[in-house]
């Protein structure tokens, strides 16, 4: 008989320690997603109070063609989307045009024909306008909208 108190005894302690052990673990894994959870959302409010406002759209009147890699060629159309803060004026699209020249040229049919390329060179286009495009601090151009793009 006292050997099995001796085991009873003894196993209630350690269930005791996995039962506290599971819960630290539980309340620390909480407290970690909270944290997280915290910070990703205060960080969508600071991005979304950084973007700027839609303001007027300006197309180009024309489809651009570039040369491609390996003689082939891509027609390409878009319109360039201006923040609030750069007014009613349309912005003169020459300087997106020839970055877009520069940005397309040489690529190949491969690299734009998977959503992927289209995006990442977009994106690479986009950063460049919105620089060439800031006038005292102030962004005049938000977003480029693909209005036509063809390769051949």
């Amino acid at each position: 008989m006292a050997d099995e108190t001796k085991d009873g005894a003894a196993e209630a302690p350690k269930k005791s320690k996995k039962m506290l052990m599971i819960i630290v673990i539980a309340v620390v894994v909480l407290l970690g997603g909270g944290g997280g959870a915290y910070f990703m959302l205060k960080g969508d409010k600071a991005e979304a109070a950084k973007t700027p406002e839609k303001g007027a759209v300006t197309g180009i009147d024309d489809a651009l063609t570039i040369n491609l890699a390996d003689s082939h060629y891509l027609k390409i159309k878009f319109a360039l989307q201006q923040t609030a803060e750069a007014g009613t004026e349309e912005v003169d699209t020459s300087e997106a045009i020839e970055l877009t020249i520069d940005a397309y040229t040489g690529k190949t049919v491969a690299e734009l024909s998977t959503e992927k390329g289209r995006e990442e060179i977009k994106s690479e286009l986009l950063a460049k306008i919105v620089k060439a495009y800031t006038e005292e601090k102030k962004e005049m151009v938000m977003g480029i909208y693909y209005t036509q793009f063809v390769t051949q």
